[in-house]
């Protein structure tokens, strides 16, 4: 029978664990988001698990008054996949950075997303190695000198967000660090979500990255630089709301309102949910505006569906239906 859902406030999911994060880092940030989200997700407390890697983002489970595991480097996916396979009722959050994530843990994350395991996913996303002070990651930008690039980073970064929908990816968003309330609804909408959910933080490092995204995230300038999709509505921004994207051939192009004979109507209609994903890696890509929101959430079946299918077949077919019927039909066992 199922137990009814407790009704909680943020301060049941906060630990009595001293926070350890660098003053004004957008860390602090997710935590508050997440412990603000959870209540809404019709979710019981002793059904939320936490698992992380390593890296200053993956102290996040101490800081949760729930069930959790700090893991080690890169293998907080395959930890995770096996704890929602094993009990599919909970509901399952991967903490990762992106050196732990896109460098040691590569494999796991791209496998993770294809399976389509329904758990969910928060990169937290400062272009920097930051607990083993400074180096640069998978997602450092070339020519950013850091620790171990002091003559400036010559590797091409990834972009997450390309990354992961290209290993098929069925929802993916993208939020600033600094906007708390757009963070809550994203991770409540995640939660939702039948499938692997990833949520890539655009988080400030100010320590040793610090203004990694300040040229779109900073308050003065990010609504003109940012364009936050929400499925069903024209792609608008702006501070007057009056720029927009349009395809022309096969690129985006800012366009404003009023010129040319611009109006909302000739404006893109974000749709999350289209099955072809090359608009939604168009939007990725996007340097100005920046895109965030949720980009892509399509509906698709789980692992955990296609392997119970399975075995549903499998035991249709079959002679046997217990163990006992096995061992106890002969001498020899058929393999078929």
């Amino acid at each position: 029978m199922e137990t009814a859902i407790k009704k909680y406030t943020y301060k049941d999911f906060a630990s009595d664990q001293e926070v350890r994060w660098c003053p004004g880092c957008d860390d602090y940030v997710v935590l508050r988001a997440m412990q603000k989200a959870l209540p809404e997700m019709g979710v019981n407390k002793e059904d939320v698990v936490f698992i992380s890697g390593i890296g200053c983002s993956s102290r996040f489970p101490y800081y949760m008054d729930t069930y959790g595991m700090h893991g080690i480097h890169g293998r907080a996916p395959a930890i995770a996949s096996g704890v929602k396979l094993a009990n599919p009722k909970l509901s399952v959050w991967v903490i990762t950075g992106d050196g732990d994530s896109l460098a040691i843990g590569g494999n796991h994350f791209i496998h993770v997303l294809r399976r389509n395991i329904d758990l969910n996913m928060i990169l937290f996303n400062n272009r920097i190695y930051g607990l083993t002070k400074g180096q640069f990651s998978p997602t450092s930008l070339v020519g950013q000198k850091t620790k171990s690039s002091p003559y400036g980073n010559t590797q091409p970064p990834f972009l997450a967000g390309e990354l992961a929908i290209g290993a098929q990816a069925r929802f993916y968003a993208r939020v600033a660090g600094n906007t708390p309330q757009e963070m809550t609804q994203v991770l409540i909408e995640a939660e939702r979500f039948n499938g692997t959910s990833l949520i890539e933080v655009l988080q400030n490092c100010v320590i040793f990255n610090d203004g990694c995204y300040t040229e779109f995230t900073d308050k003065a300038v990010r609504e003109d630089k940012q364009l936050h999709v929400e499925h069903g509505k024209p792609m608008l921004f702006g501070k007057d709301r009056d720029k927009g994207l349009v395809l022309k051939g096969l690129k985006l192009e800012v366009v404003t309102l009023g010129e040319k004979g611009i109006t909302e109507k000739d404006v893109l209609v974000h749709d999350a949910h289209e099955q072809d994903p090359t608009l939604h890696q168009m939007l990725v890509r996007l340097q100005f505006p920046i895109v965030t929101g949720i980009i892509r959430s399509v509906a698709d079946v789980t692992l955990e569906e296609r392997e119970v299918a399975l075995t549903e077949q499998v035991k249709a077919r079959s002679e046997f239906k217990r163990t006992d019927d096995l061992f106890f039909s002969g001498e020899t066992y058929t393999v078929k």
